[in-house]
């Protein structure tokens, strides 16, 4: 499959993006999320065909987009974008124009790859960046995931308020096209 992104990341290695294949990656993807360690990703208690059905209907959607993440051809994780607008978490705040929300989860399994994601971080949302028309970009893990909150403000996002999505607290953190352009050029 063709990658839609690649980087050359110093001390890590080629990182790309390539469409996630809900037949073809479900076992792959399985077996990440059903991982303790991964219990926030919501699929503990999944089924390879569940998982399948989920990306299918994933791959299904114009404002929702799936893929795998590889590092070296190796496939490292999942990072998901949506259109807020068209779906659950729009009806939670007040959606602005530009507005772009992402998912990422990483599970390199036995592969030594140390700060995977803070080293990745920076092409993951140069890639979300990269339509003109994208404003902001919206996050939000579940708030009992204190890494993942912890790592988004690293990253620059300023943390919203926490929301209601049902299946899950979240805290919802925004990073403006403004502020990343300042902090990437630092």
């Amino acid at each position: 499959m063709t990658a839609v992104f690649t980087r050359k990341l110093t001390d890590l290695g080629e990182f790309s993006l390539i469409p996630l294949d809900p037949v073809g990656h479900a076992e792959l993807v399985h077996s990440w999320v059903v991982q303790p360690r991964n219990r926030f990703w919501g699929m503990l208690d999944h089924t390879v065909e569940q998982v399948r059905d989920i990306y299918a209907f994933v791959d299904s959607l114009d404002s929702h987009h799936a893929y795998l993440i590889r590092i070296d051809a190796q496939p490292v994780g999942i990072f998901q974008t949506y259109q807020p607008e068209h779906d659950p978490v729009g009806e939670c705040y007040d959606v602005l124009p530009g507005d772009f929300g992402v998912h990422l989860l990483f599970s390199a399994g036995d592969r030594h790859l140390p700060h995977l994601t803070s080293r990745a971080m920076p092409a993951l949302l140069e890639f979300s960046f990269r339509d003109p028309g994208t404003r902001r970009l919206i996050v939000e893990p579940d708030i009992r995931n204190e890494k993942a909150v912890a790592r988004m403000r690293r990253q620059g996002f300023e943390l919203g308020p926490e929301i209601d999505l049902g299946y899950k607290r979240a805290r919802l953190a925004f990073l403006t096209r403004a502020r990343w352009e300042a902090l990437a050029a630092s």
